[in-house]
């Protein structure tokens, strides 16, 4: 099926491939293992020290490295075979887990070691990325990226809601020894399931993109030094560039307002009701997926994406009213719903980079949407200090919409198929 087609995929189709439902049952139990982790450590570097700071390092430690590793590491997603990175940092993290599980490290340590691990995280990440579109073809692949994505929502969901019955069932301790478990059933899924592949440089690019990044295709020096030219090769080309930007800014933008979800709700008077937004949010980040992906032809789907970006900023409008919870929780859920705008770009990146290094161009699409919204985030924080939570809200919601105006004609699809 190709994007002109007026008939969408459906999710029995992404479903019948075999490959699809072992990446999807490997990575549903990956992310239901790293939620649990990281609130039992969290919970446990609180317990041995007592401290809220080390606690709040100790769930958000991965961010760092995740980005570190991003900008070191991406060229081995291409380098490497993808199930075997993908298994490795299974096992990786098999024993990692073990060791923090026996008790042996100081909370210190502790952080340090789940630092390192992280540091691979965006490798995995991009390789199993880059598998998507070998599984599945023309719109089956956007539907597929959309069932991961809900995928990641809901399991994360369904990992707090775990970790928070294994840590009164069997503690800290117990809880990081049934995460080791789910390292050991994600490597297993992803060993016997998927598809032994050669690395994907030196494979002929499948890709109409010509110039600096087609002349990166093939291995030369360190991975270090391979990412670095690869990712300057890739932002250097214009269409990437844009397709990547468009990607990370408007959304990520949004990400400023969820960041004073709890000082909002506390000016509410109800602070532990900030899960109620940011639950809201999740709601519609899965809610937009699930619609658009399934229910929305593909190229009716294209022809949407300016205006559903439109829809992250223009209901965070109304926060400068202070809307009640109730009232504050729909307005999330409508505007976390237009993060299926990004569905419409999926194609059209997927076609703008070589085939020979999609692993890397995936992974810096995740690397560079971690950072935008982690300095989102930092800076809402920041401007709380200075002005009203829903104020912050309502200026996030205006700088989307600034954004999503400055980037439409990227967000709009050429009238006719795209050349390189």
């Amino acid at each position: 099926m190709t994007v002109t087609d007026s008939r969408p995929v459906t999710f029995r189709d992404v479903f019948a491939v075999a490959e699809f439902r072992v990446l999807f049952g490997s990575y549903s139990v990956f992310m239901i293992g790293e939620t649990v982790k990281m609130l039992a450590l969290s919970v446990l570097v609180y317990e041995r020290t007592g401290s809220g700071l080390l606690a709040a390092l100790a769930y958000v430690t991965g961010f760092l490295p995740h980005a570190v590793g991003g900008v070191f590491l991406l060229a081995l997603a291409d380098r490497w075979p993808a199930r075997g990175l993908i298994v490795g940092y299974d096992l990786f993290r098999l024993a990692a887990v073990a060791v923090l599980a026996l008790g042996v490290l100081s909370p210190v340590a502790m952080l340090g070691l789940v630092a390192v691990v992280g540091l691979f995280a965006p490798v995995s990440s991009a390789a199993r990325s880059a598998l998507l579109p070998e599984m599945l073809h023309g719109d089956a692949y956007v539907l597929g990226r959309s069932v991961l994505t809900v995928a990641a929502g809901g399991t994360q969901v369904a990992g707090f809601a775990l970790g928070g019955l294994l840590l009164g069932l069997v503690g800290p301790y117990g809880a990081l020894w049934l995460t080791a478990a789910t390292c050991l059933l994600s490597a297993l899924l992803a060993r016997v399931g998927l598809a032994g592949r050669a690395p994907r440089v030196g494979v002929a690019a499948g890709s109409s993109v010509t110039g600096s990044v087609a002349a990166a295709s093939s291995v030369t020096g360190s991975a270090v030094g391979e990412t670095w030219r690869v990712n300057r090769a890739l932002l250097a080309d214009r269409r990437i560039r844009g397709l990547l930007l468009a990607q990370w800014i408007p959304g990520s933008l949004l990400v400023g307002a969820e960041g004073v979800a709890v000082p909002y709700a506390a000016g509410l008077g109800a602070e532990a009701s900030a899960g109620v937004l940011l639950m809201a949010a999740a709601f519609g980040m899965l809610i937009g997926d699930l619609l658009v992906g399934r229910f929305v032809a593909p190229a009716r789907r294209e022809a949407l994406t300016p205006w559903l970006a439109l829809l992250l900023g223009a209901p965070m409008l109304a926060f400068v009213a202070r809307p009640g919870l109730w009232s504050a929780a729909a307005l999330f859920t409508v505007a976390t719903a237009g993060f299926a705008y990004q569905l419409g770009l999926a194609r059209r990146f997927l076609d703008a980079v070589p085939e020979s290094r999609r692993g890397q161009a995936f992974g810096l699409l995740g690397t560079g949407l971690m950072a935008v919204q982690g300095l989102a985030a930092a800076a809402g924080g920041a401007l709380t200090e200075l002005v009203a939570p829903g104020t912050v809200m309502a200026l996030a919601g205006m700088a989307s919409l600034a954004a999503t105006v400055a980037l439409w004609r990227i967000l709009t699809p050429p009238p006719g198929p795209e050349r390189g």
